[in-house]
This record gives structure tokens, C-alpha cells and sequence, in this order.
């Protein structure tokens, strides 16, 4: 019996060591295989990661005073946007009410701020080539201030 179970042993050691070696030699072919095959496609197309779009309150928290004053309009519209006058947001910075005045092609096209509707759908951006208005009326005086400050002390 122990002769048997001697045996047994030996045999179960050398099936191991086969099956090792197997398992070795079947993971250096598929890894050398997928290998050659990567090098042989280099040019597959990489899926593009889709950006996910903003609300409101995302867009405007990169804006100094969290966008009042600065243009924001959904992506779908065309020469028509909001410039915020305020923003009234919950405690987490994602969630919130806006009021702001509605411009058409540039032109305000109401006196009174209303309630912004859709501000938490995400499809919110900023509009760069309109200027925040309260910023270009400082600077404008005060080159025309620095002209008038230049001419009288050259005189």
C-alpha cells in the first residue's frame, strides 16, 4: 500500500510539472500572437472618450463671480443667450436657480432679468466674443482717463 500511494504521489508531482509547463508555453504563444497582431494593425482607431457636457452652474463656477455679467447659452441655440445677473446656488455648487437678461444677435431683447428655465439640463456653454459689460465700460473710461492724464501733463 504505501509502494501505491508512493506512486501515486510521483505520478501527481510529474502531471503537475506537465501541466506547468503546458499552461507556460500556451500563455507565451497567445501573449507573442496578440503581439504580432497589434504591431501588424497599428492604425486601430482609438474610441474617443465623449466629454460630458455641463449645466449651468458648471460652466459658470470657472467665471470670476460665478459668471455674472459674463454670456451663457445652450448649444442648440442660435444669436440667442442669457447674460447672468444672479445665481442663487444650493450647497453642493451644481444646483440652483439663475435670472438673467435674454439677448438676441447681440442686442438685449428685454429690460428686466427673468428666471432662467433649463439650467441643470447639461448642454450649457460660455459665449467668448461677447464682453462682460460691466468690464468693458472700466476700461474703456480708464484709457480715455490715462489719454486726458498724458495730454494735460505733456501741455
Amino acid at each position: 500500500m504505501g509502494t501505491a500511494l508512493a506512486s501515486t504521489a510521483q505520478s501527481l508531482r510529474s502531471s503537475h510539472f506537465f501541466r506547468f509547463s503546458f499552461n507556460l508555453f500556451r500563455n507565451l504563444s497567445s501573449a507573442s500572437s496578440s503581439a504580432s497582431a497589434a504591431s501588424q494593425n497599428p492604425t486601430t482607431p482609438k474610441k474617443s472618450k465623449r466629454r460630458k457636457k455641463k449645466n449651468l452652474f458648471e460652466v459658470a463656477q470657472f467665471l470670476p463671480s460665478w459668471g455674472i455679467g459674463y454670456h451663457m447659452a445652450k448649444t442648440h441655440w442660435t444669436d440667442v443667450s442669457y447674460e447672468i445677473t444672479k445665481i442663487n446656488l444650493y450647497k453642493d455648487g451644481r444646483h440652483g436657480k439663475a435670472w438673467g437678461i435674454v439677448h438676441k444677435n447681440g442686442l438685449p431683447a428685454a429690460d428686466a432679468p427673468k428666471k432662467i428655465s433649463g439650467v441643470h439640463k447639461r448642454c450649457w456653454r460660455y459665449i467668448t466674443n461677447v464682453t462682460k459689460s460691466s468690464e468693458s465700460s472700466p476700461n474703456s473710461t480708464g484709457s480715455a482717463d490715462s489719454g486726458l492724464k498724458t495730454a494735460t501733463q505733456a501741455s
